[in-house]
């Protein structure tokens, strides 16, 4: 996959080369702790650190060569000046890899919540066709069978290149993602081309990024806007919740055929009957290709959503009805996302990344419809991210649960007594709740007042496996300290 300097920057409207331009580059990367002999080190200002500080350890390491928006002179290396260091890595990264999503059908899956969950029920449902899939998104990257760690929702376009070639040389033949509106305000899909893309939902969130609604719901929209662009693939198609407040907007955005799927008959894909049941849902739906009967070992009135939205893409690619069936009825919840803890007690124990005010309202809402007695809810709201919708989800916190636990969440450099106040502003008049800082505790004392019949939900960390506070990042899993409480207690 070496490719010469000449050719490498081939793709770039201009460039000033410093040094030698016979270098043949055997890789790229924006990390030096990435860079081995060959490669070109591509340096810009990140986020949290600044490339220009690491350009003597990727020298150290091997490059050839280096790419800068800023002047580097007495390099012991090829020096290319350009415009902009990430517009040129957007071109670059996936030319270098000669396009591998060309090669592939990639399913994007965007919105607001719901994108593992659908993602993986299409890795289900093709795996059942015999297809070699991939999937990428929030808890890891799937190559086969094979897992790799990820550190984004959606990897930036280095690393994302990087996974879709190994993915390709792995001899996958779909890869579902889950793209983030921050990978689309940021470029990092630069390069792909997507065959089918799908709007869950959006609601509130990563308003610290995108300062309003309207920017937030334009990023998601560029996944469809762009589908009639594609210059290699033809035929996309866009799958659409239309119960979404935005469906219209994005729908008017799109070029190309669109795939709809919500509650009301008239869309392609809706229920003909629904059965929520603690531990499972039966689903009777509509769609292009007949009815649809699953039962399924997941639950929850959003499921049906995700239900639906997986079908939809699954028909819009051309997988059998039956093969979209036998695919969801094996189907099991992904870690993490209503996510059962059973220890033998006599109550129900939910575990669910919900973080955003629709998604918590989801959760308790689903939650509530299989409570017997009591529903009891453990939650916080992370730091250093969007503050107003830390007093929207106390108030649906406490209006939809008959006991809130006010906890911490991943504080980062925030305190967390002042991440709770915030929170309480939304529940003022309220008297159902306890605000403990100390997350185990928190869970701790909810399980402690469970009784028969109960259900209590610990929301907003889901399948993490850490707590990143102040000055450091520690081991803790929602479900493990269930687990460790309850075996105490009650044994399976």
């Amino acid at each position: 996959m070496a490719k010469s300097l000449q050719e490498l920057l081939s793709v770039l409207d201009s460039c000033e080369i410093t040094g030698s331009e016979d270098v043949l580059i055997e890789g790229l990367s924006d990390d030096s702790r990435n860079i081995k002999k060959g490669f070109l080190f591509i340096c810009h200002a990140g986020f949290k650190s600044d490339g220009y500080s690491y350009v003597k350890n990727a020298l150290d390491n091997g490059a050839v060569a280096i790419l800068t928006d800023k002047e580097l002179g007495g390099l012991p290396a090829t020096v290319v000046k350009v415009a902009d260091s990430n517009t040129a890595m957007q071109k670059l990264a996936p030319h270098f890899f000669d396009y591998p999503s060309h090669k592939m059908a990639i399913i994007g899956v965007t919105g607001t919540n719901g994108k593992t969950t659908v993602t993986h029920m299409l890795r289900q449902i093709f795996a059942a066709a015999g297809h070699m899939t991939g999937v990428i998104g929030t808890i890891h990257a799937m190559s086969g069978e094979r897992e790799i760690p990820v550190k984004n929702t959606t990897p930036d376009v280095m690393e994302l290149q990087t996974l879709l070639a190994q993915m390709y040389n792995d001899g996958v033949k779909y890869i579902f993602m889950e793209v983030s509106s921050h990978a689309l305000s940021l470029e990092r899909v630069a390069g792909c081309e997507f065959d089918i893309a799908v709007l869950t939902n959006i609601t509130q969130d990563h308003l610290d990024f995108h300062k309003t609604f309207e920017a937030y719901v334009g990023a998601k929209t560029l996944l469809f806007s762009r589908l009639e662009n594609n210059r290699i693939k033809k035929g996309a198609k866009a799958v659409i919740n239309t119960d979404d407040p935005s469906a219209a907007a994005i729908m008017a955005a799109t070029g190309v055929p669109v795939v709809t799927y919500g509650l009301k008959a008239g869309n392609d894909v809706f229920p003909l009957k629904t059965n929520l049941q603690a531990k499972g849902m039966k689903l009777l739906l509509s769609t292009p290709g007949g009815e649809l009967d699953l039962s399924i070992a997941t639950t929850g009135h959003f499921n049906v959503y995700n239900v639906m939205a997986a079908v939809s893409a699954a028909w819009a690619a051309g997988i059998a009805p039956e093969t979209i069936q036998s695919g969801l009825n094996a189907f099991t919840a992904v870690p993490g996302r209503f996510e059962l803890v059973e220890s033998g007690q006599p109550f129900t124990v939910i575990v669910d990344y919900a973080h955003t005010p629709d998604g918590l309202e989801n959760v308790l809402t689903s939650a509530r419809q299989i409570a017997q007695n009591k529903l009891i809810a453990v939650f916080g709201c992370g730091g250093d991210r969007d503050k107003t919708k830390r007093p929207l989800m106390g108030s649906i916190a406490a209006r939809l649960s008959d006991h809130v636990f006010i906890t911490s969440d991943n504080p980062r450099s925030e305190v967390p007594e002042n991440i709770i106040e915030n929170i309480k502003t939304g529940v003022p008049d309220k008297e159902n709740y306890t605000t403990i800082v100390d997350r185990r505790s928190a869970i701790e004392s909810a399980l402690a007042e469970a009784g028969a019949g109960d259900v209590v939900v610990i929301a907003g960390k889901g399948h993490e496996t850490y707590q990143i506070l102040k000055d450091r990042t520690i081991d803790f899993d929602d479900r493990q300290v269930a687990r460790d409480y309850l075996k105490g207690k009650w044994r399976v």
